[in-house]
């Protein structure tokens, strides 16, 4: 019978403005489900996905958390421990992408520093009448080590390739600190000593 692959639970946390969508983008991501009078969300939810990147089958425990200034002081309580982020912004509010930089800066203090990062612009069904610039949005996320994706729980564009984006990325960390743990092969020059006792012990002197 053939061994199993193992199954990877990583937690992942979403960030950003009240309205800006958050819950809209895990429902239609989970559930494949839209609403449009979603309510707002009180300090978090919990779901949860089976994936499979890169052939290995992971769970994502998504937590939602709430985006008004009531709740901001709960946000530790869900990213101190959380593999990733995802920051999201409403692409037609600039105010709410000023308030992505406040949540990374919050990360890059009291996060674990290894969490994975990635930035939603969300909302791009309202804006598909005209152009929209995420130049800036796009610089930004590459300084902090991150990727910028569009996307709209409406239509349900985008959403799946930035949970993707994120599983394939932890699940290449956790490969990563698993190889590091495995014994590093000698390098030439390098006694390698036997523990075996030897065979004769030597003789006792002056007996």
């Amino acid at each position: 019978m053939s061994s199993r692959p193992p199954n990877f639970t990583f937690k992942l946390v979403l960030l950003g403005d009240g309205r800006v969508g958050k819950t809209s983008l895990v429902l239609r991501y989970v559930n494949n489900v839209f609403s449009e009078k979603q309510e707002a969300t009180v300090q978090a939810s919990y779901l949860t996905k089976r994936v499979v990147a890169g052939g290995v089958p992971i769970t994502l425990s998504i937590w939602d958390t709430a985006g008004q200034e009531r709740f901001h002081a709960l946000g530790p309580i869900y990213y101190r421990d959380a593999d990733a982020a995802l920051l999201v912004y409403d692409i037609t509010d600039s105010d709410t992408f000023v308030r992505v930089k406040k949540w990374v800066k919050e990360l890059q203090q009291m996060a674990s520093k290894d969490i994975a990062m990635a930035i939603a612009a969300n909302k791009s069904d309202l804006v598909r009448s005209k152009k929209y610039d995420t130049q800036e949005a796009e610089s930004y996320a590459t300084s902090i080590g991150a990727k910028l994706f569009v996307t709209s729980a409406k239509f349900g564009t985008g959403i799946d390739e930035v949970f993707h984006e994120i599983a394939t990325r932890l699940l290449q960390k956790k490969k990563d600190s698993t190889e590091g743990l495995l014994p590093v092969p000698p390098r030439k020059g390098i006694i390698i000593v036997d523990d075996e006792p030897e065979q004769k012990p030597p003789p006792r002197c002056c007996s």
